[in-house]
């Protein structure tokens, strides 16, 4: 999986996360990655796509954040409509590494992380983009969907070791 959207901290914004998601896809997102506060089901409905040219479904995995507070309810719900749900952290093997994924507010998933020298970890809850190096770890947060004078998703290519920030309009 090169192409690796990333996005966090929708709060129950339908609307821009629908957004976000086409604008994933349109960069050519192999996988979506959704790392919490998603804020009701209707968020989870937005992020199922189909694959560009296809009528498979784009895989999207999914973990929960803080104010998640009826994550039951949510993971159910994602289930039955076709999502992977890690909560309350989710590892992508891929050749040449791990992803580690999750929200962000539980400081012993990202110090595990980045002990264990995963190549990636990364996750939402601040609001602010992230890109940094922490060891042999890179640190990634897309930003956020909510709250935030910017509203921003990410696109981590894993066989270039790159990552470009997407605002949207």
């Amino acid at each position: 999986m090169p192409r690796i959207g990333l996005l966090s901290d929708s709060h129950g914004q339908v609307g821009i996360t629908r957004r976000a998601v086409g604008l994933l896809v349109s960069q050519q997102a192999d996988l979506i990655l959704h790392m919490g506060d998603i804020g009701s089901p209707t968020v989870l409905d937005a992020l199922v796509v189909a694959r560009p040219g296809s009528d498979q479904p784009l895989l999207v995995r999914v973990v929960f954040g803080n104010v998640d507070f009826d994550r039951e309810d949510l993971a159910a719900h994602g289930r039955a409509i076709g999502l992977n749900i890690d909560d309350p952290v989710g590892v992508v093997s891929f050749e040449g590494g791990e992803l580690v994924f999750t929200h962000g507010d539980d400081g012993r998933a990202l110090s595990d992380a980045i002990g264990r020298k995963v190549r990636y970890l990364c996750h939402g809850h601040t609001h602010r983009v992230t890109d940094e190096r922490r060891g042999a770890t890179r640190v990634i947060n897309p930003g956020a969907l909510f709250r935030t004078a910017q509203h921003t998703v990410a696109l981590l290519d894993t066989d270039a070791d790159s990552l470009s920030v997407h605002t949207l309009a």
